[in-house]
């Protein structure tokens, strides 16, 4: 049934395209060889979405005279290895809203991500590439806390999952640009009768972009439905030097787990990349996690990557992609060194 919705979607999206060219269907296929050693075991197989999530996608607008436009977007995951979707209890996990555009800023109502994911697009060092096995995706972006021994093992603000807060549902998000700055507000109804703050979110964001460096941050407050606290920042910066661009970012997320029981995350990163030779990136990125927790040692990992990116047309891209991480404390479960390298392809529609 959910298939058949997918298709008839589709069908519907590739009719309006030929009336409306402001509707477009787009999408990323990321598929690699990957094999890794030390990471829950030795293993190789086929990965979809090493590089950039794989995912398919509807967005458009509509001129509504004096600078107004409707928009709207929707995206859901793929897991191109099977196939199949990437939430199963979700067509569009990703992004489903619409609102208006206008010389005021836009306004946007549905499920959209967190700010703090927003404001690590332009400093963090992978440019979000690896979203999961990127640290600043899943432990400072709130994708997938959970990690070793040990999860929050509840969910703050209207996710629809323990352990991941990085995409959040019934979200009104604001966002306008002046000059250099582009400032965010949202707010995401939790929607439990008779208490406002359960499961509720709100934050703001300020990014200042300079041609050649940005600044950009986020601060965000989450609630459990029963009412415990989880709050977050982010804080990065990146700037281009000549040929080369580095980038770094410190993120802290603390949160109240149940009775006396706390969880407390950092994480700090730095990268850079260079473009090497005709159509080639190198990209190489260090994330250190650290992680206290009630009945838990102090633990976490450090996470390194290195990217090769070649571009064999203006849609297609071929990488390999190496890391290799050393656990701490409680965070791992039985290996200390992990390692992984994949060789991929991905191409954009």
């Amino acid at each position: 049934m959910r298939q058949s919705c997918a298709l008839t979607v589709l069908l519907l999206a590739s009719g309006t395209s030929l009336a409306q060219t402001s509707v477009n269907l787009y999408g990323i296929v990321d598929v690699g060889l990957r094999a890794v050693d030390g990471l829950a075991g030795s293993t190789t197989s086929v990965a979809s979405g090493v590089n950039q999530t794989s995912r398919w996608g509807l967005r458009g607008q509509e001129d509504l005279g004096g600078g107004w436009k409707a928009v709207f977007r929707l995206e859901g995951g793929i897991s191109a290895d099977t196939g199949t979707q990437a939430k199963s209890d979700r067509l569009f996990d990703r992004q489903a809203w619409a609102g208006l555009d206008s010389p005021y800023g836009q306004l946007a109502l549905g499920r959209q991500a967190n700010l703090i994911s927003d404001a690590l697009v332009p400093v963090d060092p992978l440019g979000k590439r690896d979203a999961s096995f990127n640290p600043n995706i899943n432990v400072a972006g709130l994708s997938n806390t959970a990690f070793g021994t040990h999860a929050f093992g509840r969910q703050y603000g209207p996710s629809g999952y323990a352990d991941n807060f990085y995409r959040l549902d019934n979200t009104v998000k604001y966002t306008a640009t002046v000059g250099p700055w582009q400032a965010r507000a949202a707010y995401s109804a939790g929607e439990v009768a008779g208490d406002a703050g359960a499961s509720s979110s709100h934050g703001v964001a300020l990014a200042y972009q300079h041609p050649d460096w940005v600044v950009s941050g986020a601060t965000m407050q989450f609630r459990s439905r029963d009412g415990l606290p989880l709050d977050a920042w982010s804080l990065g910066a990146a700037v281009r030097l000549g040929a080369w661009q580095v980038k770094a970012n410190a993120a802290r997320n603390d949160a109240d787990t149940g009775p006396a029981r706390t969880v407390h995350q950092r994480v700090l990163s730095a990268g850079v990349s260079r473009p090497l030779g005709r159509d080639l990136l190198v990209t190489t990125a260090w994330y250190s996690v650290r992680r206290e927790a009630t009945g838990y040692v102090d633990d976490g990992f450090d996470r390194g990557f290195l990217f090769v990116e070649k571009t064999l047309a203006p849609r297609t891209t071929a990488y390999v992609e190496a890391d290799y991480t050393a656990w701490r404390g409680d965070a791992a479960s039985k290996d200390r060194h992990g390692t992984g390298v994949t060789l991929g392809l991905m191409q954009k529609f």
